[in-house]
């Protein structure tokens, strides 16, 4: 006797609800069960995150789209969604723009003519996001899959409320990080920008962030130029209990060496020719809360010594006055130097270097984040494509491959600048306004950038690598997985197959290879 297939899904999906699972697991679990009791060609998961709409969880839409943040003023048909307590079916042929549409994979055309349909997810009664399908047949749906689907919706509350009930029970510092909300809302600050990623990389920085967060210890900040370090700061700062009070930020590369100290400390009126006023420094402004030093391998060694006296005393004086003012700041630098290299070198202070850096914390390179680089792609096309006036922004396959094949010596800035550049160029180059603009390989003019393509290891040129060898099979290992995960569809199962490797082989490779 064989079940209902409704309860060969729900089942499943019951049964998690008492296991613990990574949420991006579960949410996957969730789609996937969705999809296979309404078949249709893409389905999300979004979170209500102030404004905006937040992807979980995605399946049949490109990968970018998890990078992506919809504004629901921006995107009628998912405000229609959020203001209807049920399910909401669109009209094939509805007007209303599609926050999908050139994302369902398999499928470039627009979204003029399909089948459309979703409701909002509500935890105790308060709005937590929305679930959506999407199918290219326009009758896909019917008054039957409505009454599913307002069910399902159900699952998928308890499915998120189980998240959010396993993420408390091990959630660092959670009554601190609390009040530091409270305190955040009280003062009306924004919140800081997300940091967005899902490879093991990003994560360990992300639990690091949260640790030292709580924490009222200095923190010094690694990394290459154009990871971002001073939002990682921002994401500190914004854990912590100063959080009710101000960051303020100095680069110290941007000042002259006549300015710092003024920058720093303040100064008092006729202290030096131009000073008209007194004048507070950053030290004084960041009172109560945290000073960011960007760049603090600039600093002169006159001004490290006088820095060094306030971090262990927290007394200054401003430049001209002999007046001492206490203050109770926190200091987190940053910098793309090895301060240790330095501090060998006699260009800076080994006392200083030990001062700052009581807690290190290195932000990985983008060429370490995997596929994370398609995750901040799509943000960056989203925050794109209602500047540019277009209802959607996206890459082609080639694109995709030549992001992920590309080594980013400028990390995140660098990719930022190049989507508005491409997508600018691109737009200008067509000769009418298209609704929908899709970035290739080529308009994305990677320097000495080749797109992968698929092919077998047999296939590859292997006679123009150069350099160290071992980071050169690293490379090729990187891109061979990567292309193969494109192929696959994220699927690790199918690729260990595909690449003749072991499933748990092929994990702990990519692993190394910062992949996943």
């Amino acid at each position: 006797m064989t079940s209902h297939p409704l309860l060969q899904t729900l089942i499943p999906l019951v049964s998690d609800l008492s296991r613990e699972l990574p949420e991006r697991e579960r949410y996957r679990r969730l789609l996937e069960a969705l999809r296979g009791l309404l078949p249709c060609d893409a389905t999300a998961l979004l979170r209500l995150d102030g404004d905006q709409l937040v992807p979980m969880a995605v399946d049949g839409l490109s990968q970018d789209t998890l990078g992506r943040r919809f504004k629901v003023a921006e995107h009628p048909r998912l405000q229609a969604l959020m203001e209807h307590r049920g399910v909401t079916r669109f009209a094939a042929d509805c007007g209303l723009p599609d926050p999908y549409d050139g994302l369902v994979e398999g499928h470039q055309d627009h979204l003029e003519v399909h089948d459309c349909m979703g409701c909002p997810i509500y935890l105790d009664d308060r709005p937590w996001g929305v679930l959506t399908l999407d199918a290219m047949d326009p009758s896909r749906f019917d008054g039957q899959d409505l009454e599913v689907l307002d069910g399902f919706a159900s699952l998928a509350a308890a499915t998120v409320k189980a998240v959010d009930r396993m993420d408390s029970l091990t959630r660092r510092a959670q009554d601190e990080q609390q009040l530091a909300e409270v305190y955040r809302q009280a003062a009306g600050q924004a919140r800081p920008q997300e940091l967005i990623g899902q490879s093991a990389a990003h994560k360990a920085l992300v639990e690091e962030i949260k640790l030292v967060g709580g924490s009222e210890l200095t923190v010094l900040i690694s990394g290459e130029t154009g990871v971002g370090k001073e939002l990682v700061a921002q994401s500190i700062h914004g854990g912590s209990l100063r959080s009710r009070h101000p960051l303020i930020s100095l680069n110290c590369a941007a000042l002259p060496d006549t300015l710092v100290e003024s920058e720093l400390f303040g100064h008092v009126r006729g202290a030096f020719s131009g000073a008209v006023n007194d004048r507070k420094g950053k030290f004084e402004l960041a009172d109560e809360g945290t000073l960011f030093l960007d760049e603090v391998g600039e600093l002169p060694l006159a001004i490290q010594a006088k820095l060094l006296r306030v971090l262990q005393s927290g007394q200054l004086q401003r430049v001209g006055s002999d007046r001492e003012h206490r203050v109770n700041v926190r200091v987190i630098a940053a910098t793309n130097r090895d301060l240790a290299e330095e501090v060998r070198a006699g260009r800076f202070r080994a006392d200083l270097y030990h001062r700052l850096s009581v807690y290190p914390l290195r932000v990985p390179p983008l060429r370490e984040r995997g596929r994370d680089v398609l995750l901040l792609t799509g943000f960056f096309l989203e925050e794109n494509r209602p500047r540019l006036g277009l209802r959607s922004l996206r890459l082609s396959q080639d694109a995709q491959a030549a992001l992920l094949g590309y080594d980013w010596p400028g990390n995140v800035r660098e990719l930022e600048h190049l989507i508005g550049r491409a997508a600018l160029k691109a737009l200008a180059a067509c000769p009418e306004r298209p609704r929908i603009l899709t970035l290739t390989a080529q308009d994305l003019a990677l320097p000495g950038n080749q797109p992968m393509t698929p092919c077998s290891p047999l296939d590859a040129p292997v006679a123009t690598v150069v350099g160290d060898l071992r980071d050169a099979v690293d490379q090729y290992q990187r891109q061979l997985i990567m292309a193969s995960l494109e192929r696959q569809q994220d699927n690790w199962a199918a690729s260990a197959r595909e690449l003749g490797l072991d499933r748990a082989n092929l994990l702990r490779l990519a692993k190394r290879l910062g992949i996943k």
